[in-house]
C-alpha cells in the first residue's frame, strides 16, 4: 500500500474514530484529521510490535482498517487527555 493510500485510510479512520468518540476536540476538524492519519501509522506499528501481527498491505483488508481506527482512537483519547478540557478551568 502506498503512502497516499495510508493517508486516505487515515482520513477515513479519523472520521470513524470521531464518530465512535464524539465530543469537542481542541484541534477541530483539521486536528482530528491529522490524528486519524498519524493513528493509522501508529495502529500498524502497535499491531506489528505488540500483537506480533503485521498489518496486511491491502487497502480493503479488515485488519488494516481495525488497526488504523484503533490507532486513531488511541491518539484521540490521548490528545483529549493531554489537551482537552471538558470543563472550564478557573
Amino acid at each position: 500500500m502506498s503512502i497516499v493510500s495510508w493517508i486516505i485510510l487515515g482520513l477515513i479512520a479519523g472520521v470513524i474514530a470521531k464518530i465512535l468518540l464524539p465530543g469537542r476536540d481542541p484541534g477541530g476538524l483539521i486536528g482530528t484529521t491529522f490524528i486519524g492519519i498519524v493513528g493509522s501509522f501508529v495502529g500498524g506499528w502497535l499491531s506489528l510490535h505488540f500483537l506480533d501481527r503485521p498489518v496486511p498491505k491491502d487497502f480493503y483488508d479488515p485488519e488494516t482498517w481495525v488497526a488504523a481506527i484503533g490507532g486513531a482512537l488511541v491518539l484521540l483519547i490521548g490528545y483529549r487527555i493531554l489537551f482537552g478540557h471538558s470543563r472550564e478551568r478557573r
